[in-house]
């Protein structure tokens, strides 16, 4: 029996959306950039780009969207955050720009822009054994810090010197960098693997 590719969008609104639409058709999926509400419908997982996190929040207000995603997001619906996208599936945000609102979902606290300016950028590999038994590689551009880790939220991984920068929670997994900028794939396979083991909860 041929198993129907993953229908897995990407937020199109704002920011690095061509580099997470590589890697998801790389791993088989059937790719939905999302720039209105009704690209929600049939949606099995969502990628949320980096970018300017206040942009993008007025966008998906200006669009509509919104609302709808934190509903899907809430009821379940597997989700990739990366960089922008941990601001905005963060509970709470430290250095909020005025009037900015968040999708939530991850019990964390994020402070934006913690890792400098983009001049500061760097690449490191990372120890993330609920992804892969081999390092992962991220690349920091602006990248936000995970301040404090809820309850509810889990550390995926960490830089050598204990600073949180990726963490987890049921259908969410939130990244203070990018994989999908060296083509690293890995975040965005275990997404795929959200998706399938959702599917088959639901039959």
């Amino acid at each position: 029996m041929v198993t129907q590719a993953p229908r897995v969008g990407v937020l199109a609104l704002q920011g690095g959306v061509r580099e997470h639409e590589t890697v998801l058709r790389r791993l088989g999926a059937d790719v939905v950039l999302v720039r209105r509400p009704e690209h929600l419908e049939g949606l099995e997982a969502i990628v949320l780009p980096g970018g300017e996190s206040s942009a993008i929040d007025k966008l998906m207000r200006i669009f509509g969207i919104r609302e709808p995603l934190q509903q899907l997001i809430a009821s379940g619906l597997p989700t990739l955050g990366t960089c922008a996208g941990l601001i905005l599936l963060a509970d709470a945000i430290h250095d909020a720009a005025p009037g900015q609102l968040q999708l939530g979902g991850l019990d964390v606290v994020v402070r934006r822009n913690a890792f400098g300016a983009q001049n500061q950028s760097f690449e490191v590999d990372l120890d993330a054994p609920e992804i892969s038994e081999e390092p992962v590689h991220a690349v920091f551009i602006r990248g936000p810090l995970v301040e404090s880790v809820g309850e509810q939220a889990h550390v995926i991984a960490a830089l050598d010197d204990g600073r949180v920068v990726a963490v987890g929670q049921g259908n969410i997994i939130g990244l203070s960098f990018h994989p999908e900028v060296a083509g690293e794939g890995r975040f965005h396979a275990k997404l795929i693997e959200l998706t399938v083991a959702r599917r088959s909860s639901a039959t």
